[in-house]
């Protein structure tokens, strides 16, 4: 069931709010706002909005037997690329960024946010469709402005498809499929990245993919493989991450 609202401060607050409140969130429904004006991104960043982009949330219940949570951010992104790819046949150069943005070439076009809450996660998930906010110091694109009009309908309709699938399969026990999948579709092996490290400051390294648990690799140029459990992935010389 995807539910629209025509303004919200955030989808991802109203849903937590929601669960907060104990009402009963089922999975498969979304929560999807004309506009936010009070969205928000990973760290406490301001999640820009713009009428006609897809700014969603969705609710996955947690259970016993399911893939360590933290990949549930890799599985969303997954979802988010193969959605765009259906409604924009043809559109080469997106790839995943590492652990929650879909770039276009060096510009952002998509990220998600997952908070949780007990034993429920809520996805949050924005799409630059029809407009790229300014974000001072980042490149921003949107799928119209690369030529490929998409109504925000249709593709929250497509994402919901993708995403339920995708979820089926993760909380089946597919995660070692769905991991290669992302693989697949994230930034080349050896791209020059650099990362923000709490204890060690700022790390310099080639992207070496994800391990078993979704975690991101760096090979120093020592040749050591370091394991990145958290922060935001940027590309040297750019600032394609987005907010």
């Amino acid at each position: 069931m995807i539910e629209t609202i025509d303004e919200i401060p955030s989808t991802n607050g109203a849903l937590l709010a929601r669960l907060g409140r104990g009402e009963a969130v089922a999975e498969g429904h979304w929560l999807v706002a004309d506009r936010q004006s009070a969205g928000r991104g990973r760290a406490g960043r301001t999640w820009s909005d713009g009428f006609g982009n897809f700014m969603g949330s969705t609710m996955v219940g947690l259970r016993a037997s399911d893939p360590l949570p933290q990949t549930l951010a890799l599985v969303a992104g997954l979802a988010v690329h193969d959605a765009v790819a259906c409604v924009a046949p043809g559109i080469n150069g997106i790839v995943l960024k590492w652990p929650n943005d879909l770039l276009s070439g060096d510009a952002k076009l998509a990220g998600i946010l997952l908070e949780r809450h007990g034993d429920a996660v809520v996805v949050g998930i924005g799409v630059n469709l029809a407009q790229a906010p300014d974000v001072p110091g980042r490149q921003t694109v949107s799928l119209a402005g690369l030529g490929y009009p998409v109504s925000r309908d249709l593709f929250a309709a497509v994402l919901a498809e993708r995403f339920a699938d995708a979820l089926i399969r993760w909380h089946l026990g597919e995660w070692p499929v769905l991991r290669a999948q992302w693989l697949a579709r994230a930034l080349p092996s050896g791209t020059l990245v650099s990362v923000k490290d709490r204890d060690h400051g700022e790390i310099i390294g080639a992207f070496a993919g994800i391990d078993d648990n979704g975690v991101a690799l760096l090979r120093l140029a020592d040749g050591a493989v370091r394991a990145i459990h958290a922060g935001d992935i940027e590309m040297v010389g750019s600032h394609a991450s987005g907010g």
